[in-house]
């Protein structure tokens, strides 16, 4: 599952192509309900692996189909998974209704933010996770797997204009790549894999107290 906690700049860079829209989430019952280890691996799992059952997805996830046919159900009331249509029961199939999570208008409320956040961090550490077990199981890939891999660190002097017209063009860029391959199995060429990549950017010290960003913090 995608997250895009980022507000968007005003670069106004358009992406190449339309992408099925990011689930946009801004109050904060909604959040905390998203905001469970199995709902976030069940969302995980339905955006790698298509529309499945709860069955398959305990399979999966290593939960049983009664905890997952439970949360698909929470899930579906809150409008992040539907029916995919066939079977009855635990046998019915579920797909994700978007492409990920988009947190990015929750700022203003103090407990909506609470809650996004608390989102994020669940989300990252189980990123976090798979970096984790990539490192140390890396050794096992084919060695072409372990050239294309890549760690990088970038860090720049900019305004917060400048960062936010970077974000943009990132996102613009990277968002259409590929993303027909993650909604139709078919169209994924041999030996493809799912690859996660995580982008972040954040200011290392705080800002100088003048200007607007005094009236923003005051």
């Amino acid at each position: 599952m995608s997250l895009d906690d980022t507000a968007p700049g005003t670069s106004g860079t358009a992406a190449p192509a339309t992408p099925p829209e990011l689930r946009n989430v801004s109050d904060a019952r909604t959040l905390r309900a998203l905001a469970h280890p199995v709902r976030i691996a069940i969302l995980e799992a339905l955006s790698l692996g298509g529309a499945m059952t709860a069955t398959e997805v305990g399979e999966q996830i290593g939960e049983s189909p009664t905890t997952c046919s439970f949360h698909l159900r929470q899930l579906a009331r809150y409008g992040f998974v539907e029916e995919a249509g066939g079977g009855k029961g635990r046998a019915r199939p579920w797909r994700m209704v978007s492409v990920g999570v988009d947190i990015s208008n929750t700022r203003g409320d103090p407990e909506t933010e609470i809650a996004a956040t608390a989102l994020g961090q669940l989300i990252r550490e189980r990123q976090l996770d798979r970096y984790r077990a990539w490192e140390e199981t890396k050794a096992s890939y084919p060695r072409r797997w372990r050239d294309a891999a890549s760690d990088s660190q970038l860090m720049f002097y900019v305004t917060a204009e400048e960062l936010a017209q970077l974000n943009d063009e990132l996102r613009a860029f990277l968002r259409p790549r590929f993303l027909e391959r993650l909604n139709d199995p078919a169209l994924r060429p041999p030996g493809a894999v799912p690859v996660e990549m995580v982008v972040s950017s954040y200011p290392l010290t705080l800002p100088p107290a003048d200007g607007d960003d005094r009236e923003e913090t005051s």
